[in-house]
């Protein structure tokens, strides 16, 4: 279910919504939705976010043009938003490819990002066009020559992990180095083109260095290509590993500096030459969403405020097993003068979600104001891995959750 708030604000150029206006917001669709039940949980999507944050990947990083990787988050009021405003699609499934061509995008604005797919997955993407994908074993260069010999692609290649990520794939992905000239002679004989190369400094980075050290192999990569006799690769994928706000200026930085060391003769992007694609996620869909959950039960013992909420661990926030980003939560009370509780007293807490697993809790050691049943806690930043990875465990159904969709002009 979406719903559609807008604000006008003067002459029509969107911005991302502040958190007063974002929580006046929350409040109407609680005040005045009929189809929503006060107490269920929804996300709000900020379409404004949305081209904000593409304007500050094309001001930063002209010359790479964004696939955003789908797994993120398929919402699909987002994907339609992202497709509008031009960006390509890093799909990894037939199904995720099916969702892409059902905006009506073109099949060479996807990439089919995946190392390892089923046949029947490749059978359709030779079906549909999608004419670009990732490898890295001899058994999916004989699967990619059987079903899609016409299929461009890109070696994916384990990079050095030096980038601090919370996750590293270099365990699953990525052809090692002494791989690497086996593969593109396999490629070479099965008459198959390896258009590029691939990699991914890991999700979540903190070193930026690491895609200096990510450009250096992919450039070795390149020549290892060319001294073997294959056509002059033009593709490099610089994979994912970003995130939204200043770590983003220093990530395009080091990805800007190593280009100008190891491809310093390529053109600009968009004119012929070097091709340089990236696969970012979180970046894009982790501030566009923000989640209101109630609160459905308390308890106070020895001074700790315990509530338990109608989403969890088991729900949207699964990623809180793995992924410790700092809580970003505001209280917010519906029937006050000061909804948020700005300088009133706060108590330790605890927040559980509604299931009966007992690590379903979102955080311990939280300070927040003394809150009731039906009051609400709202989580910013919810994009990245939240629906996307949530489960119906208990009969609380992730994939149930409502997203009321706003935006406002400037």
């Amino acid at each position: 279910m979406e719903a559609t708030g807008a604000k006008s604000m003067g002459n029509g150029v969107e911005k991302p919504v502040s958190r007063d206006d974002l929580i006046h917001f929350i409040r109407s669709v609680v005040s005045s939705n009929e189809k929503q039940q006060e107490t269920d949980p929804f996300y709000v999507l900020d379409l404004g976010a949305i081209r904000s944050l593409v304007n500050t990947w094309s001001h930063n990083l002209p010359m790479v043009q964004p696939f955003y990787a789908v797994k993120c988050n398929p919402n699909p009021a987002f994907l339609k938003e992202m497709a509008a405003l031009g960006t390509g699609f890093d799909c990894a499934s037939l199904a995720e490819i099916e969702t892409i061509l059902s905006l009506g995008v073109s099949p060479d604005r996807i990439v089919f990002a995946n190392t390892c797919k089923p046949e029947s997955h490749i059978k359709y993407a030779a079906e549909v066009g999608v004419n670009l994908t990732t490898f890295d074993s001899r058994c999916e260069l004989e699967k990619m020559k059987r079903w899609h010999p016409k299929c461009a692609l890109l070696i994916r290649i384990k990079v050095p992990e030096t980038s601090g990520a919370t996750f590293k794939f270099g365990s699953k992905f990525g052809a090692l180095p002494d791989e690497i000239v086996p593969l593109l002679r396999a490629a070479q004989e099965a008459k198959l083109q390896v258009n590029g190369v691939s990699f991914h400094i890991g999700s979540r980075a903190i070193n930026f260095h690491a895609f200096e050290d990510a450009i250096q192999v992919a450039k070795t990569t390149f020549d290892t290509a060319a001294r073997l006799g294959l056509p002059k690769m033009h593709t490099l994928n610089i994979g994912g590993g970003f995130t939204a706000g200043p770590k983003f200026t220093e990530a395009a930085s080091a990805v800007k500096v190593a280009l100008q060391k190891y491809f310093p003769n390529e053109p600009e992007a968009g004119n012929e030459g070097l091709k340089i694609m990236a696969e970012p996620g979180r970046f894009f869909a982790n501030p566009s969403f923000t989640l209101a959950t109630s609160i459905i039960g308390k308890r106070i013992r020895g001074g700790v405020r315990e509530y338990w909420i109608n989403d969890g661990v088991s729900g949207s926030m699964n990623f809180l097993k793995y992924d410790h980003d700092d809580v970003v939560c505001t209280p917010l009370r519906l029937t006050v003068k000061n909804p948020t509780c700005k300088g009133l007293k706060t108590w330790n807490s605890t927040v559980f979600g509604p299931t009966c697993d007992a690590a379903d809790t979102v955080f311990k050691d939280f300070q927040l104001p003394e809150l009731d049943v039906n009051d609400r806690l709202v989580f910013h930043n919810m994009g990245a891995y939240t629906s996307s990875r949530g489960n119906d465990f208990n009969g609380f159904k992730t994939s149930a959750i409502p997203t009321f969709i706003t935006t406002i002009f400037n």
